[in-house]
């Protein structure tokens, strides 16, 4: 395992944590947005605004990504794969695997040791049609961090990604999934919205991939997000068998603003 793998697993074995029970620091109740309520509201204003004129077939209910299609995730049974605190070497492999399935899927990328070491694999998740995004630029616990530290770590990766895709980021994750309102409006101001999960392999806990399969197939439903790092051993290895599972199961793959569509995160807001 990478250093960075022992780190970040010591890291998140610290956060009981990264459940969707979301022990938040600093705030006693977390509003989010279901990708559903974010779609009916879009259709709901598009259709108070009476038809621009666009044939129903190319109307903004298709979600786009690369060259891996399009999908109406009002109507699909769709579900979102994505990654935390990559690259790293097991990266290439990923994307691999990606491209023979189709699978478009959305990277949080971390800054130190990973965007600024392996820059050319940010450029290839942009080029194949993925959502490149941030998971901030050290891990830090943004909960924890005074407002200056807080645009720090989300301003670095930003101008990064920038620089390697052509793309300002518009969504990050937090680190540990622990946010607040400082870290909302922040969020707000730096024009990215917090994108949380519905599933959870616990893959930092485990290099089994049976088990990490096994895992998100027990979680997955309609519309779920499902939380996986490309930085430990067990990961890639379980991706081809959780895609042909859930494939089997009528599932289609999309990027987290494919789920949302025709809607769109809004900056400051959080999403699961």
């Amino acid at each position: 395992m990478t250093k960075t793998g022992t780190r970040l697993r010591v890291l998140a074995t610290f956060a009981a944590a990264a459940s969707l029970t979301l022990a938040l620091s600093g705030c006693t109740k977390l509003e989010t947005h279901s990708p559903s309520s974010v779609r009916n509201a879009a259709d709901t204003a598009d259709t108070a605004d009476t038809a621009a004129a666009v044939p129903a077939d190319t109307a903004g209910t298709q979600a786009r990504a690369g060259g891996l299609g399009t999908v109406d995730c009002a109507h699909a049974k769709c579900i979102a794969l994505t990654f935390d605190a990559g690259p790293s070497e097991n990266s290439a492999r990923l994307l691999d695997i990606l491209k023979e399935k189709q699978v478009p899927a959305t990277f949080f990328l971390l800054g130190k040791r990973h965007i600024d070491t392996y820059p050319e694999l940010v450029r290839r998740m942009a080029d194949e049609g993925h959502e490149v995004a941030s998971h901030t630029w050290t891990h830090k616990i943004l909960t924890d961090a005074e407002p200056d530290e807080i645009r720090e770590e989300l301003e670095r990766p930003n101008k990064e990604i920038e620089r390697l895709t052509g793309k300002r980021p518009t969504l990050m994750r937090p680190p540990q999934g622990r946010t607040d309102d400082t870290v909302h409006d922040i969020s707000r101001e730096l024009g990215l919205a917090e994108v949380l999960w519905t599933v959870t392999a616990k893959d930092y806990k485990t290099n089994d991939s049976d088990l990490i399969t096994e895992r998100v197939l027990d979680q997955s439903s309609r519309d779920g997000i499902i939380l996986l790092h490309d930085i430990y051993d067990g990961t890639v290895p379980a991706v081809p068998g959780i895609i042909d599972a859930l494939k089997k199961r009528g599932y289609v793959f999309v990027t987290v603003p494919q789920l949302l569509a025709p809607g769109k995160a809004e900056p400051g807001k959080v999403y699961r």
